[in-house]
């Protein structure tokens, strides 16, 4: 080996030193944050408004900085070709193979492994003395990278990246599997993690409870029909409606039906719900959860009305149900888990709402078919022969057995448990049919009486 080559050897590992030097500057740049740049500057770190700027225009520098890692790592491996060339000059292609080893060791090691696990255990420190490099060569490189990345885009089939597909949200998403992969954090944690990340690629449509599951009211009814309508569904906000469901006018909260009956208990009677009903939310059905989360928290309201393409109400979506798409299901202390099916000392039995209608019909003997009748469930053929919203206390006749909706379960308070008594225990056909009217009703809250006499809410 003449001296040439070992001077080349010798450039060579400086390049491969500059290289890993580079993509550890990535790698901090890329993974530094604006609380530790403040964190840097309370501890009395000097340039620190030269890193802010850097991470507010990450890709740019990131971008470059992978290009002059990628100039000085192939220029070392082709000084190395060169060297082995000439050292065996009589095997070319063992020369090739002797520096393709060579360098695949030194590139895994000294840039891919020791590089990266530095610029992310120390991103602070690596990033603020690597901030003047990066702004410097991205003035003298910066139009070189981005003309490379537009060729880039170019030759590549779809849509590409505008500033390069080198610091993404994707990056984020694998550190986050292999923080779990390498228990630094919880299957849960990472679900959780990966669920912020899927808010900005769902629409609200997606969370919504739907228009036919809604319980409202109309404007007109009195305060204690507002009072009766929240204590028997469990709701705390109502949507008000005027002439139909798709007129959502305002939404009235219990907390201010109460206020109001307690500081004037006649105003329970001649009072109307429009005059307490607050503004009604009311944002498109295709609108993106983090956008509505960021609008509904701006706005300080817990419930958004949804409406379609028509302009008609599609459902309602509650700060709730948004919370519940990150963290999952949100059960309180009244939830308890009930056996699917459970038969009862009288001989009646209580069903979850969701047991299947064939099997329900099973069990009490019955012929009834969930294709006839047009729905899967308990719950949804209760609500499908009382027209209505079942809520607690609402009762229905099935082959003579009498379905009563027993409890709710769950954050938006849906009938949990129905409890089926048999024929000689049933109601009789009277009541049968006065009691068949309990429910939410698609068309506003049910009231039946006398004038002059106290009102009876039948929901």
């Amino acid at each position: 080996m003449s001296q040439g080559d070992i001077w080349l050897l010798a450039a060579a590992a400086v390049l491969v030193v500059i290289a890993g030097l580079l993509v550890a500057a990535e790698t901090a740049i890329g993974r530094v944050s604006r609380s530790q740049c403040e964190e840097l500057r309370r501890e009395g770190a000097k340039n620190v408004d030269r890193l802010v700027s850097v991470v507010d225009n990450r890709a740019r520098y990131v971008n470059v900085l992978l290009l002059l890692q990628l100039l000085a790592s192939t220029t070392a491996t082709v000084i190395v070709a060169v060297v082995c060339v000439n050292a065996i000059p009589a095997n070319t292609a063992l020369a090739v193979l002797v520096a393709t080893l060579a360098m695949l060791v030194v590139g895994y090691v000294v840039l891919g492994v020791s590089p990266r696990t530095l610029g992310r255990q120390h991103s602070g420190r690596i990033a603020l003395r690597a901030a003047g490099v990066a702004k410097a060569a991205a003035v003298v490189l910066g139009p070189l990278a981005s003309l490379l990345i537009m060729i880039g885009n170019a030759v590549t089939p779809g849509r590409g990246y505008r500033q390069g597909p080198f610091a993404t949200a994707a990056e984020l998403r694998e550190l986050v599997d292999q923080a779990e992969a390498d228990r630094v954090i919880e299957d849960d944690e990472r679900q959780m993690i990966h669920s912020v990340f899927e808010l900005g690629d769902t629409i609200a449509r997606e969370l919504m409870v739907p228009r036919t599951e809604m319980v409202f009211i109309e404007r007109d009814k009195t305060l204690r029909q507002a009072m009766s309508l929240g204590l028997r569904s469990g709701f705390s906000r109502i949507p008000v409606v005027g002439e139909s469901v798709d007129d959502v006018v305002g939404v009235v909260y219990l907390k201010d039906v109460t206020r109001r009956t307690f500081e004037h208990r006649e105003a329970e009677r001649t009072e109307r719900v429009e005059s307490l009903m607050r503004p009604a939310f009311m944002v498109p059905d295709s609108k993106r959860v983090d956008e509505l989360l960021r609008d509904m928290q701006a706005a300080r309201v817990h419930i958004a009305i949804l409406v379609d393409e028509y302009g008609g109400t599609a459902g309602l979506v509650t700060f709730e149900d948004v919370i519940e798409e990150i963290v999952g299901e949100i059960t309180d202390e009244y939830d308890v888990g009930r056996p699917e099916v459970e038969h009862l000392a009288n001989g009646s039995i209580r069903v979850s709402s969701r047991l299947h209608v064939e099997d329900f019909a099973e069990l009490i003997g019955s012929q009834l078919d969930g294709d006839t009748e047009g729905v899967d469930t308990v719950g949804g053929l209760m609500a499908r022969r009382l027209g209505l919203v079942p809520i607690p206390g609402a009762h229905v006749v099935v082959d003579g057995w009498t379905l009563t909706a027993e409890s709710t379960a769950g954050r938006r308070n849906r009938i949990d448990t129905v409890v089926a008594t048999p024929p000689e225990s049933g109601l009789d056909d009277e009541q049968d049919s006065a009691s068949s009217s309990q429910g939410a009703d698609l068309n506003g809250e049910s009231v039946e009486g006398d004038p002059g006499r106290e009102e009876r809410v039948d929901v």
